[in-house]
C-alpha cells in the first residue's frame, strides 16, 4: 500500500485488508512522505502482518516500486490508501487462480464517495465512463483490445499478480497518472494466456473524492494516454497473434487515439476560454473551478 496524506481514508483501507477471509499475507505499507496524520493512523493498528516504512515523497509509482522490492509472497497485490477491498477478495481470487493457473487477475469494482457511500447512479459520469469501457471489452471479446479502448482496471488497487510475472515485468514506469495502465499492458504481453478479468465480481471499492489526482492534469493525463496507446498498439502489430486479432487491436487503438486528440482539443479550448474570461473578469474564475469543469466535461 502506497499511502500519502490519506488520514481520513487509510484506516478503512487497512481494515479491508486485515479483515480478509484469506489471512496468510504480509502487509507492506509505504508512507510516501505524508504530512498529515496518516502515519499515526497506520501505527494505531497492531498486527504482526503489517510492515510500516516511511520515505520522503517520491510519487506513487516509486512508492509502489519500493514496496514491491520488499515483498516476499508468491502473489503480490497493490492497494491505494483511499480504496477499499471487499473482505472476500483474496479468497475469491486465489480460488480462481488455482482453478485457472492465473498469473494476473483483476475484478470489477464500484465507486464510493468521501464518506464511503456507493455511487450507483447510472447517470453519474464515472459510472457511464466505466460501463462504456466494460461494454467495449464485451463487444471486442479480447482483453488486450479492450484495454486499448479504455482502462477498465481503473486503478493499481485492482491488480493481483504472481511474483513471477511481477519480476518479469519489472518496475512501474515513471508516469504520474498512467503507471497502472502502462503496467497492465506489460503484464498482458508477458503472460498473454494467464491474465483474467473477473467481470462479474465487484470485489473492491474505488474512492472518488476531491483530491483524486486525475482532475489536476487533464492535458498531461491524455498526453500520457496517447503515448501508452501508441506504444502498445505497435506491440500488438509485432505480436504472434493471428491477423484478425491484430486488426481488431490496431483499429481499436487508432479509434482511441482519435478520440483522445478530440478530448485534448476540447480541454485546450476550455483552458484558452478560461484565460480570456479571467483576463476580462478575474473575480469570476479560478483554477479550482476550471479543474472541476474540465473533469465534469470529459468525465474521466
Amino acid at each position: 500500500m502506497p499511502a500519502y496524506n490519506h488520514e481520513k481514508f487509510v484506516g478503512e483501507a487497512i481494515e479491508g485488508v486485515l479483515n480478509q477471509t484469506f489471512t496468510d499475507f504480509e502487509f507492506i505499507i509505504i508512507d510516501d512522505g505524508s504530512q498529515d496524520s496518516t502515519a499515526d493512523v497506520i501505527n494505531s493498528y497492531k498486527d504482526d502482518r503489517i510492515q510500516y516504512c516511511y520515505q520522503e515523497n517520491q510519487d506513487a509509482f516509486n512508492a509502489i516500486n519500493n514496496g514491491m522490492a520488499k515483498a516476499n509472497g508468491e502473489f503480490w497485490a497493490i492497494l491505494n490508501s483511499d480504496d477499499v477491498y471487499e473482505t472476500s477478495r483474496f479468497e475469491v481470487l486465489f480460488d480462481f487462480q488455482k482453478a485457472n493457473d492465473a498469473h494476473c487477475m483483476i475484478t470489477d469494482l464500484y465507486a464510493i464517495d468521501d464518506n464511503s457511500n456507493k455511487l450507483d447512479d447510472p447517470g453519474f459520469g464515472w459510472n457511464q465512463w466505466h460501463q462504456k469501457n466494460r461494454q467495449k471489452y464485451f463487444d471486442l471479446d479480447d482483453l488486450y483490445a479492450g484495454f486499448l479502448h479504455g482502462n477498465f482496471m481503473v486503478t493499481t488497487s485492482n491488480l493481483l499478480m504472481s511474483a513471477d510475472v511481477a519480476k518479469k515485468v519489472g518496475r512501474f514506469a515513471p508516469l504520474r497518472y498512467l503507471h497502472d495502465y502502462d503496467y497492465i499492458f506489460r503484464v498482458m504481453l508477458a503472460r498473454p494466456k494467464q491474465c483474467f478479468y473477473l467481470h462479474d465480481q465487484q470485489l473492491m471499492k474505488y474512492r472518488i473524492h476531491g483530491n483524486n489526482t486525475l482532475s489536476e492534469g487533464a492535458i498531461l493525463a491524455r498526453e500520457q494516454d496517447q503515448t501508452v496507446i501508441r506504444q502498445y498498439m505497435l506491440e500488438a502489430i509485432n505480436s504472434e497473434d493471428d491477423d484478425d486479432i491484430k486488426r481488431k487491436r490496431v483499429e481499436t487503438g487508432l479509434d482511441r487515439l482519435i478520440a483522445l486528440e478530440h478530448e485534448l482539443i476540447a480541454v485546450r479550448n476550455e483552458l484558452l476560454q478560461d484565460q480570456i474570461t479571467t483576463q476580462a473578469a478575474p473575480q469570476t474564475s479560478s483554477l479550482k473551478d476550471l479543474a472541476k469543469r474540465v473533469a465534469r466535461r470529459l468525465k474521466r
